[in-house]
């Protein structure tokens, strides 16, 4: 094992963070049983947040992020891994509050880590990532309530990003019928690749909705949270659910309970970061086999290096990046 890596590192200076590579030793490895060669990590908007100095993500500095990676097992003191073992490591505090994916090395506690599951690839992984996984999370949650492709159409929001992307895909895997909102109105065809058979601007799914709209969607993923969540409670069909898994509009919404109480509507609330290790490997299993992504490799995901970082986190923040980006970080 060499004696540096490189890593992308943020930096504090009074009220200034800065993000650049770094060379590092093995000594700022940090604490943890399992060692990792990373070959691949991803982009998240988290990532993006990451790097302002007001983004509320990062706990400590001087910090590696990158909430996800993908690798090879090079030293492990926990009898579950071993050396060579292919794994991943997403949510928990991965590029939060201990370093994370962008480096050429990574040292975790063992409790963190996925061994790869059979039928993905180590670069698929993270194409799927934290943001695969949120999508395969809500998707359980929403089956959990009941839905069944017969129960009528799924609303996706935000569906160019990350989650909903890999949403719309996994949806279409499934047989459900899939509708997708953005606000990017040059990507409806996209969105159709994927398997959404129609596609809605984000004024239509952000308009002041009435107490209660036309019933309509069985089931919703909802990427944007604010005023696009309230449009959508009101439009939710008879014990429709909506599972929640971003804030893209906003944290904050304004609604009624009656869609709760007239049409037995559920909020579902989904959270991929400390979800259960118990619960990971047979989501992982199932993220490879009947989720998977069809358009996983093309058209979902593109691929940076990690030279390439300053540019993608910017874009993210701008919403300039569409579907996934995964990072390719070593061999």
């Amino acid at each position: 094992m060499a004696d540096t890596y490189r890593a992308f590192v943020v930096e504090k200076a009074g009220d200034d963070v800065t993000a650049s590579l770094k060379e590092r030793t093995l000594g700022d490895l940090p604490e943890g049983e399992v060692t990792i060669r990373v070959a691949w990590s991803d982009v998240n908007f988290k990532d993006g947040l990451a790097t302002l100095a007001k983004g509320g993500v990062v706990r400590r500095y001087p910090l590696v992020i990158g909430i996800d990676l993908a690798g090879t097992v090079t030293e492990s003191r926990d009898s579950r891994f071993k050396e060579g073992d292919e794994v991943l490591v997403t949510g928990f505090d991965t590029g939060v509050a201990h370093d994370g994916g962008y480096a050429e090395l990574a040292r975790v506690p063992a409790d963190w880590v996925v061994k790869r599951p059979e039928g993905l690839t180590l670069r698929e992984a993270m194409a799927l990532g934290t943001a695969g996984f949120t999508a395969a999370l809500a998707i359980r949650r929403l089956e959990e309530n009941g839905l069944k492709p017969d129960a009528g159409p799924v609303l996706v929001t935000g569906a160019t990003g990350g989650v909903g992307s890999v949403a719309v895909s996994m949806l279409a895997n499934l047989g459900f019928e899939i509708s997708a909102s953005t606000g990017k109105a040059d990507q409806a065809d996209y969105l159709k690749t994927l398997g959404a058979k129609a596609v809605l601007s984000r004024e239509e799914v952000s308009a002041a909705p009435k107490p209660l709209g036309a019933a309509t969607w069985a089931g919703a993923v909802d990427q944007v949270g604010g005023s696009t969540l309230a449009w959508v409670l009101s439009t939710m069909a008879y014990r429709g659910a909506v599972a929640c898994t971003g804030l893209t509009g906003g944290f904050k919404y304004e609604s009624t309970v009656l869609p709760l109480i007239l049409r037995g509507v559920s909020v579902l609330g989904i959270d991929s970061v400390m979800c259960p290790m118990t619960e990971r490997p047979a989501l992982w299993a199932r993220m490879a086999g009947e989720l998977k992504p069809k358009h996983l490799a093309d058209d979902i995901a593109q691929e940076v290096g990690l030279d390439d970082l300053p540019a993608v986190l910017g874009d993210i923040l701008k919403g300039k990046v569409r579907g996934r980006t995964v990072v390719r970080i070593g061999g």
